[in-house]
């Protein structure tokens, strides 16, 4: 057992020893690449997504010099087909670049790398004999002629290198050509039975094409077939709550929403563990790590990026293009750019059908308010804090209060819409009682009674605040927008939540450009 080659199980046991989601399923998806062209993958996910589990996982299952029979015994790869096949099969060289990261600086850390991986691979094959100046590749060759071993190379955060240094510099560019050396020279076919890289960012372009253009990429924008096991899906949330008597719903409003590919329903896996461990939903990404990040990226505040932000509070989307993007978090250059780097961090989700970013759920758009705010972005946190007196105006009862600060935000939020009809009057509502989302679920055109409401707000769970009914009205007025409500019974459907309840109508009158709001309490008959 080496420090970097053949490591053995033991990570992949500790994780076995704590509560495990099965995702051994992903090592069937691997196995079908080897000794083939797409043998070199490179699969990348925000963190906290559960990367560095994968990665041990496949070192405890490919690695020769172990038995990991049993960790596996009662996992969903133990039934595929190709179980056998590979179990412990190989030599396993295993790489977290972070650690080489921290130690090392721009000058000196792609040759210590190769030095040092050199190293330990000659201490697991003393017979085989090879020249000093001799680098790990050329080591590797030799091996393979001598033994006919073929390897297999993982590498955990492969990107860390091109987020601590910048494109340009003398690290960046000697760590590219360090991987093109390993992986795209003619020998690598030969060498390595498969690579499986990890990270957060696909691998770095220049121009339009990839570095490394002989991987198989599978990412946040395009997961491929690898989407479930991406984080935790809806089943598998569910079952964990079971297990432990958690409350789903809560634990859905808080870390659900991320579609990723095909999967429309994925939740943040360590938050899951953390609120089910800890018995309380609150955001566990504060320390992450990409907190600052996402607020230095965010500062860059190209055309357009503000209105974006306040609409996916808001619960809007906004359409991206991510194919720009260099996958270099140092090559920021665009509105898309930006979006791209937080579809990737996890920051937002993306939705590839439409071509659309959204906030997935309430523990990002909280860490989304603290990075705007940490920007001092005026506009945005005074419509935060407009949010946050409209609501109060509106539990008041405050009719001309909730009147006044609609068409503050009719005036504030023009540059995003056509605000021309009743539907674009329902956009600026919802961005205008954002703040309600730390107390309630808010839902647009919710099916109640014998039609569509359009705005309703239900308080959470332990919330001791009345449930609203929205109506709006264009060039109409206030009354007719209660009484539709009453008339259309919109209140049954809430009352199965709570029997209190605000009942809120507001028209536009266009000619005037302002609002007009009536406000009472629904008392039943």
């Amino acid at each position: 057992m080496g420090t970097y080659i053949n490591i053995g199980n033991a990570g992949f046991q500790r994780i076995r020893r704590s509560e495990y989601i099965d995702k051994s399923g992903l090592i069937a998806v691997v196995n079908k690449t080897l000794f083939t062209r797409q043998c070199f993958s490179c699969v990348t996910r925000c963190r906290r997504f559960g990367k560095s589990m994968a990665a041990k996982m496949l070192c405890a299952y490919y690695d020769h010099s172990c038995d990991s029979r049993s960790l596996f015994a009662d996992l969903a790869i133990a039934k595929d087909p190709s179980f056998e096949e590979h179990l412990n099969k190989y030599p396993v060289i295993y790489l977290d670049m972070t650690s080489f990261v921290t130690r090392f600086s721009d000058k000196d850390i792609v040759a210590e790398i190769d030095a040092t991986l050199k190293a330990d691979v000659l201490k697991a094959y003393p017979d085989v004999k090879v020249e000093d100046k001799n680098d790990l590749m050329e080591c590797l060759v030799q091996i393979m002629e001598a033994t006919d071993d073929q390897f297999v190379f993982i590498i955990d955060e492969w990107d860390a290198i091109c987020r601590e240094f910048k494109a340009g510099t003398q690290a960046m560019d000697n760590y590219v050509n360090w991987l093109r050396r390993m992986f795209k020279e003619v020998n690598a076919s030969r060498v390595f039975a498969g690579v499986y890289m990890t990270g957060i960012l696909p691998i770095k372009k220049y121009k339009t094409e990839s570095a490394l253009n002989n991987f198989i990429e599978y990412s946040m924008v395009d997961p491929g077939d690898m989407a479930g096991f991406f984080g935790f899906t809806y089943d598998e949330v569910k079952a964990l709550t079971q297990k432990h008597g958690a409350d789903f719903e809560e634990l859905v409003k808080w870390y659900e929403g991320y579609q990723i590919g095909d999967e429309p329903s994925m939740f943040n896996p360590n938050s899951v563990m953390q609120a089910i461990s800890k018995k309380k939903c609150r955001s566990y990404w504060a320390s992450t790590g990409a907190f600052d990040a996402v607020a230095n990226y965010i500062q860059m505040n190209y055309e357009g990026l503000k209105d974006d932000i306040i609409k996916m509070l808001a619960g809007g989307r906004c359409f991206v293009n991510p194919t720009g993007f260099q996958n270099d978090m140092s090559i920021v250059r665009s509105k898309d750019d930006v979006l791209t780097v937080l579809i990737h961090l996890g920051y937002l989700s993306y939705d590839w059908n439409e071509s659309e970013c959204y906030i997935p759920n309430r523990e990002v758009s909280g860490e989304m308010v603290n990075a705007v705010k940490m920007n001092n972005w005026t506009h945005v946190v005074n419509a935060i804090e407009e949010s946050r007196q409209l609501l109060q105006s509106t539990l008041a009862g405050n009719a001309e209060a909730v009147a006044q600060a609609i068409d503050a935000a009719h005036d504030e939020h023009t540059s995003i819409l056509s605000y021309n009809d009743e539907n674009s009057l329902a956009c600026v509502l919802s961005i205008a009682y954002y703040y309600a989302a730390n107390d309630y679920i808010i839902h647009r055109e919710l099916a109640t009674g014998k039609g569509y409401a359009d705005l309703v707000l239900i308080p959470r769970k332990n919330v001791d605040k009345p449930a609203l009914v929205i109506e709006l009205k264009y060039n109409k007025d206030a009354d007719s927008a209660i009484s539709q409500i009453k008339r259309k019974q919109y209140p049954d459907k809430v009352r199965q939540y709570t029997s209190n309840l605000l009942l809120v109508g507001i028209n536009y009158d266009k000619q005037q450009k302002t609002h007009e709001c009536h406000i009472e309490k629904y008392e039943s008959s």
